[in-house]
């Protein structure tokens, strides 16, 4: 996987741009000036961000994988520590499947019934692969979701969540916790 350099990043008009970013030459990126990617972030071959409106803001230490797609006209949050495994899908946006609306882009938009929803993962929330998350789902701080899942509602902290459409099956430990604060503590504390 080749990855672009720091001026090739920078040129592409992102919001803003953290420290350390690694950007694979083959991921594709739309509506650049609504995206910010914060510190330490990986984003892998052939993933797909296509910011709306709303864009997408992509926190601290976040791994998108390969073939991975955030798309939709409502804002879509990755925060810290957040890990978004292979093939996975995130939608902000999705069409009207009852035929009272045409749907898809080519389409003008009144006579779609589009509608967009907002798309929140909190700190320390993995998506396992294959996995798709549709809009207005929270997954709260430590959320896991199993791999091929459909995730369609609210999921609370710490819950690991399978299925589809996705269920707490149980609970996730917190030692996540205090591994990340011994290692920001580790990061403050370096020269």
């Amino acid at each position: 996987m080749a990855m672009l350099s720091r001026d090739a990043i920078e040129q592409m008009g992102f919001a803003s741009v953290g420290e350390n970013v690694q950007i694979s030459d083959r991921a594709s990126f739309y509506g650049t000036s609504r995206i910010v990617l914060g510190d330490n972030v990986r984003i892998d071959d052939f993933c797909v961000l296509s910011a709306g409106v709303g864009g997408i803001c992509v926190g601290n230490h976040v791994h998108v994988a390969v073939y991975s797609s955030l798309i939709g006209a409502g804002k879509i949050t990755l925060s810290d520590f957040s890990n978004i495994s292979s093939r996975v899908a995130i939608y902000s946006s999705s069409d009207d499947y009852s035929g009272a609306t045409m749907s898809n882009p080519t389409v003008p938009s009144e006579y779609t019934g589009v509608t967009h929803a907002d798309v929140y993962l909190g700190k320390h929330v993995i998506v396992g692969s294959g996995s798709v998350i549709l809009p207005g789902v929270t997954l709260e701080e430590g959320v896991a979701v199993g791999a091929l899942s459909l995730v369609s509602k609210h999921c609370e902290a710490f819950g690991i969540y399978a299925g589809n459409p996705a269920r707490r099956i149980k609970e996730r430990r917190r030692d996540l916790l205090d591994l990340e604060a011994r290692f920001l503590n580790s990061k403050a504390t370096q020269p």
